[in-house]
């Protein structure tokens, strides 16, 4: 039996629902952890720390960084790709829409001095350690 063009379609896109299924009912019998959005790095040195975020497509403008006590919050959102007319996906991994990841700093940052930079995909905020937060030398006098 043949099958027309689009009833050849929507059993791909039935296959392809049922695949996003069984990840999802396989990820929780594994325990697989789904990775966050987006993949942060966070480092640092006596200066302060310096986080990486990889948002590729994204742009600058659809981006809010926010700073409260030693709490970080990066969202935004990520446009869906716009097909011409008559095109179709056949396989959709990367995920559009909002986003947002919150993580807790390991010490106070001066938050009117944060800065943040977008290239190639990948978002750089350097967040200065608070004066008070620095860790003091202390000179060992003799007696």
């Amino acid at each position: 039996m043949w099958l027309r063009h689009h009833d050849r379609n929507s059993i791909w896109q039935e296959m392809e629902k049922m695949r996003q299924q069984l990840d999802r009912v396989s990820d929780g019998l594994t325990g697989r952890i789904v990775p966050s959005f987006p993949a942060l790095n966070v480092w640092s040195n006596a200066d302060g720390l310096l986080v990486t975020a990889e948002i590729p497509g994204v742009e600058p403008s659809d981006l809010d960084i926010a700073i409260v006590n030693k709490t970080l919050t990066l969202s935004g959102k990520r446009e869906p790709a716009s097909l011409d007319d008559g095109a179709r996906y056949h396989r959709r991994e990367r995920g559009c829409g909002q986003f947002s990841r919150t993580i807790e700093l390991p010490y106070r940052v001066e938050s009117d001095q944060v800065e943040a930079t977008f290239k190639n995909g990948v978002l750089t905020i350097a967040l200065p350690r608070a004066e008070e937060e620095k860790p003091r030398r202390i000179v060992v006098q003799a007696v």
